[in-house]
């Protein structure tokens, strides 16, 4: 199962690790993209950040990092909040994107998750 319990996500945030979710797609019919928010612990706390990226991705190719973004200017995403906690963290990165809280996975397997989008005939899960 790649889907992180709440305690699974706390414990590698604790230990320095981040998480993500992918969230489905985004942009225009013009423009298709997709989204993932992110999780990563940092010196100054856990840093929630928005990724919007155009969707060129298919089955052998779902590295999310490596789609353009949709906005040029938020090549590294949109930063949301940093918070001290990482149960806060979540909870805010869920209030301000529709995350849940049962779809969290580890840094790097979002595009799994987008892997399973592009399967289903790019619907949200």
């Amino acid at each position: 199962m790649r889907h992180l319990v709440e305690s699974f996500a706390v414990s590698a945030l604790r230990r320095g690790q981040g998480i993500e979710q992918f969230l489905g797609a985004a942009g225009t019919p013009s423009t298709p993209g997709v989204r993932w928010v992110g999780i990563e612990p940092t010196k100054s706390g856990y840093v929630v950040t928005l990724h919007e990226a155009e969707d060129v991705g298919h089955e052998q190719f779902c590295d999310l990092l490596e789609f353009p973004p949709l906005d040029p200017d938020d090549e590294f995403g949109l930063e949301l909040t940093v918070c001290d906690d990482e149960v806060a963290a979540m909870a805010e990165a869920e209030a301000q994107t529709g995350a849940r809280r049962n779809r969290w996975v580890n840094a790097g397997v979002a595009g799994d998750e987008y892997l399973d989008f592009v399967r289903a005939g790019r619907a949200t899960p």
